[in-house]
């Protein structure tokens, strides 16, 4: 799905206006606040389902995949409606200008009235998650991705859509995902349960506890990305389209990063759920092992490749250097940022969600203003792309270390109910 994307963006800069590479990072960087809604819905119904199920008690997640979806969609719709009305405002408040704040406009006013889908299809993704059904999941998002290959140059150059070929693709995907995703729900896993309004009520707190942190947890990313971007707007074009095609390639190079985060979630649910903390320990431990092998892997494949991007998405000589700047030093730096992931998925399944809100905002606050502030003066538009990587530094030991501490509790906690007559 990453890899689509990035070849969305690549589709884009064959039209040869660097504004319009741009504008899809100015975009993406205010769709990803509905992307936050979406996630954190699609976390609390993963914690809370995989739960049940460690817990022998499977009967009742259909009912709670009810639950979650009737809120989800209440919650996208009006965020949807806002997106469109006000999106020239908020391209305003990023900075955006010109050809790329357009442009950016257009792609919006025609992805964000989907956001009720979308939410559709990720929370029935993390339902099959909650299930262990991983390989119905993927291919939620691999729906996703092959019809966004497929119609990206179809429609922007077979039809001569341009750039609104691109945002036309990403709806057909998006209702590719959510058929994938709610198909085996119904099939396989016995759909969906009725709504009672006072099951729902018992079961929001539940649901509230987990969503919401997650939700602001989530929302912390892409405040941190209108930090960053405030900052590059001053800067040419060809700066922020290079900071677009670094946006793109992060997903890509770290996607297994990414995955285990959303992988071990389940896993650490079920064995809380059945008193494994052995278990819940051993998982986030080989995780962040596994995390620190393929960063090692990873970081001189993409030195490597820097050139041959640049020349692919037609980027100046600054936007090759800052992809430089990126490959040697941000690339080694984001192994921290997969363990503040780890770490905050151990919490979203341990009873502490609110403790990955914290560490989010702060990661993407204190963990970024103050570094792109002084990267800005003493390093230019490198230094704003580079600096806070030391921030993920400091916010990923010490999400590891809060982990630890709270697999510890739990212990304790399980030992003290076990010891009770």
């Amino acid at each position: 799905m990453f890899s689509v994307d990035l070849l969305d963006l690549y589709f884009i800069s064959l039209l040869g206006d660097p504004a319009l590479t741009a504008a899809m990072g100015f975009a993406a960087t205010l769709l990803f606040f509905n992307s936050a809604l979406n996630i954190g819905l699609m976390i609390a119904i993963s914690a809370l389902a995989s739960r049940m199920v460690g817990q022998g008690k499977a009967e009742h997640a259909n009912a709670l995949l009810t639950h979650v979806m009737a809120l989800g969609i209440s919650l996208s719709a009006p965020v949807a409606i806002i997106f469109w009305l006000f999106a020239p405002q908020f391209m305003d408040l990023i900075g955006a200008e010109g050809g790329a704040k357009d442009a950016a406009i257009q792609y919006i006013r025609i992805v964000a009235p989907f956001g009720p889908v979308t939410v559709c299809g990720m929370i029935a993704s993390g339902f099959l998650r909650a299930y262990g059904d991983a390989r119905r999941a993927m291919n939620t998002t691999l729906a996703m991705a092959i019809t966004n290959a497929i119609f990206d140059p179809l429609l922007i150059f077979g039809f001569g859509l341009g750039f609104a070929g691109a945002a036309y693709a990403t709806v057909l995907s998006i209702f590719a995902m959510a058929a994938f995703g709610i198909w085996p729900v119904l099939k396989i896993y016995d759909g969906f349960g009725t709504f009672h309004r006072h099951e729902f009520a018992n079961n929001f707190p539940a649901i509230r506890r987990i969503m919401g942190p997650a939700i602001l947890t989530n929302l912390a990313t892409p405040v941190g990305g209108f930090i960053t971007f405030s900052y590059l707007s001053t800067y040419s074009d060809d700066v922020i389209a290079s900071y677009s095609v670094i946006g793109r390639i992060v997903p890509v190079a770290f996607c297994l990063l990414f995955s285990l985060s959303g992988a071990i979630g389940p896993i650490v649910g079920q064995n809380f759920g059945a008193g494994d903390m052995g278990r819940v320990r051993s998982t986030i431990n080989c995780a962040i092992a596994f995390a620190v092998g393929y960063t090692l892997l990873i970081w001189p494949v993409l030195y490597i490749l820097v050139p041959i991007v640049g020349a692919q998405f037609g980027l100046g000589e600054e936007g090759v250097y800052l992809l430089e700047v990126f490959a040697i030093v941000v690339v080694p730096l984001f192994l921290f940022n997969g363990i503040l992931y780890i770490s905050n998925a151990a919490f979203n399944n341990l009873d502490r969600a609110n403790w990955s809100t914290w560490l989010n905002w702060g990661r993407n606050t204190i963990g970024i203003l103050p570094f792109v502030y002084f990267g800005a003066i003493y390093a230019g538009a490198a230094g704003v792309v580079a600096a806070p990587a030391l921030g993920g530094v400091i916010f990923g030991l010490l999400g590891y270390i809060l982990a630890l501490r709270l697999i510890k509790r739990r212990e304790a906690d399980l030992a003290t109910a076990t010891a009770l007559p």
